[in-house]
């Protein structure tokens, strides 16, 4: 009897390996490769199909060349790209203008960020015009029942059981006399009659609890949704396969299936997905080739804001993003973000500075906050929140050797208001002048906004996307803009100035009497 083999699985890229090793062969995580059982042998019959390079004499074919399915560009039949909003702005700003028929959304984030919420409040306001099944695969029918009831999706009122009770006894013994099968006809008429009225308002919204991939097949194909919700992937399984639930075989067979039976039958599918501690959507990488978007539902768990950002789109740009804000009920849209993230302009503090960042196509105008103080230990620490540490400590440098501002024995300490993440080269700018102002104790004129990369030689560069930027700032009541120099604008009512050095920008922005606190001979040494 032959010896049975083995195979080793990674499950973070899906690798296969005949043995066992700690470090992945394919992309170096350690202690990623799981055994799992070899599948079976499958034999691929040819069918039909035969070879056109030999005639049947076996002499080779001299025909013109032709093709048997493939089109030309010309052949192809120009369809209109028809999509249906998903009742949410948010969302359909990030899914590109709205969802596309048949096209697979796939949502991750991290635990109890949102991602149900949102999908069945999707799902809600999607069932208003289109058939929608949602595939619990996590909670129970009565769970799920119990948190829709909390969004408002359902009335929380429960069927009366003794009623029904009552009626099917009726019922049972309505062949004893007239008068009992006429009083169990109208109990039933008028059970149907308030059944029908409570289902009114969710009759076009089905709810699956099922964890077999088959029967959830099965039941697309019976009930023909417009979209589909499942939650989660991860604990769908497939009985043809001996390994668990979650696993890389499990992840990838499942979502290959309802790929293609989405797109057989034009059904919009959006997929929630689990995340690992590092971030990145639990499975093998080819779950995120295999899908036409991937959304991530970020925040942090002690603010009320989430962002939901794409990061794939086949169909919009990618980099947007769309800010909910978690209440009582459920997730809210934010119609203006800029007021979420910046401070309160009333009061002057020194230290912070306001810059305009783009999310895609979305500007947003985030307060950038600087601490600069004495090193209490030897070895200066640098903290960053919503800001890249890298990016921070190449400003400092910069500051020190172009501007002759002494950091290096400082502790520099810099965050965003609301805690949102900029990692744009476009907020270089706000954060040195930030930075320069906590140092010297002085106050940015709260209307002034900057704009601009800082280059290792102490030049301002000019960013994308100016115009826009500059007109969302106008539309908020900012004044005055510091940008780099070189660019045509036409009038957006607000003051610009451009600069070509970092200590230009520094010497606008802030106060006057400024340019005393600096070597005479500064610009020489620039």
């Amino acid at each position: 009897m032959p010896k049975p083999k083995t195979l080793y699985v990674c499950n973070a890229c899906g690798a296969e390996s005949s043995q066992w090793f700690g470090k992945c062969p394919a992309c170096g995580t350690y202690n990623s490769l799981d055994e799992v059982a070899p599948p079976s042998p499958v034999k691929i019959s040819r069918g039909g199909w035969q070879s056109n390079t030999y005639s049947d004499n076996h002499e080779p074919n001299t025909g013109p060349a032709q093709p048997r399915s493939s089109l030309t560009f010309s052949e192809i039949v120009d369809t209109v790209e028809i999509r249906f909003p998903s009742g949410y702005g948010e969302l359909d700003r990030v899914l590109g203008g709205g969802v596309v028929p048949g096209s697979l959304v796939l949502i991750g984030g991290d635990p109890g960020i949102g991602k149900s919420t949102l999908m069945l409040q999707v799902a809600n306001q999607l069932a208003k015009l289109h058939r929608i099944l949602y595939v619990c695969a996590e909670e129970s029918g009565q769970q799920v029942k119990l948190r829709a009831s909390r969004l408002g999706v359902v009335s929380a009122e429960t069927p009366d059981l003794e009623s029904n009770n009552g009626r099917v006894k009726k019922e049972a013994k309505s062949s004893k006399s007239k008068s009992s099968k006429s009083k169990s006809s109208k109990t039933r008429i008028a059970a149907q009659d308030s059944e029908s009225k409570s289902e009114s308002k969710d009759a076009d919204l089905y709810i699956l609890p099922e964890t077999d991939l088959e029967e959830i097949l099965r039941e697309l194909e019976s009930l023909k949704p417009q979209v589909a919700v499942i939650d989660s992937i991860q604990t769908l399984y497939f009985p043809a396969l001996t390994s668990a639930p979650g696993s890389v075989a499990q992840v990838r067979e499942c979502t290959s299936a309802l790929m293609q039976v989405a797109k057989r039958s034009n059904i919009t599918l959006l997929i929630v997905g689990h995340v690992t501690k590092e971030g990145a959507i639990a499975g093998p990488r080819v779950l995120e080739h295999l899908v036409d978007t991937v959304l991530y539902f970020e925040g942090d768990r002690f603010a009320s804001h989430r962002l939901l950002r794409s990061v794939k789109n086949r169909f919009g740009a990618t980099h947007e993003i769309g800010i909910f804000e978690m209440v009582s009920n459920g997730l809210q849209e934010v119609l203006n973000p800029s007021d979420l993230f910046l401070g309160n302009r009333d009061e002057m503090s020194p230290g912070t500075a306001t810059v305009v960042a783009c999310e895609g196509t979305r500007p947003i105008l985030v307060e950038l906050q600087a601490l600069v103080s004495p090193a209490s230990y030897g070895a200066p620490r640098r903290s960053t929140t919503g800001v890249d540490y890298n990016r921070l400590q190449q400003i400092l440098a910069v500051l020190e050797k172009r501007v002759g501002i002494p950091l290096s024995k400082l502790d520099a300490y810099v965050a965003t208001a609301g805690g949102l993440g900029v990692e744009e080269p476009a907020a270089d700018l706000g954060m040195a002048i930030a930075v320069v102002a906590s140092f010297r104790d002085r106050v940015v004129d709260p209307r002034t906004v900057m704009i601009g990369e800082i280059s290792l030689g102490g030049q301002v560069r000019l960013v994308s996307q100016m115009e826009l930027r500059l007109k969302e700032a106008a539309k908020l009541g900012f004044k005055r803009a510091i940008i780099p120099k070189g660019q045509t604008l036409s009038d957006l009512g607000i003051e610009i100035i451009q600069v070509s050095r970092v200590l230009d920008a520094i010497i606008a922005a802030l106060p006057g009497g400024l340019r005393q606190d600096f070597p005479e001979d500064i610009e020489d040494q620039i």
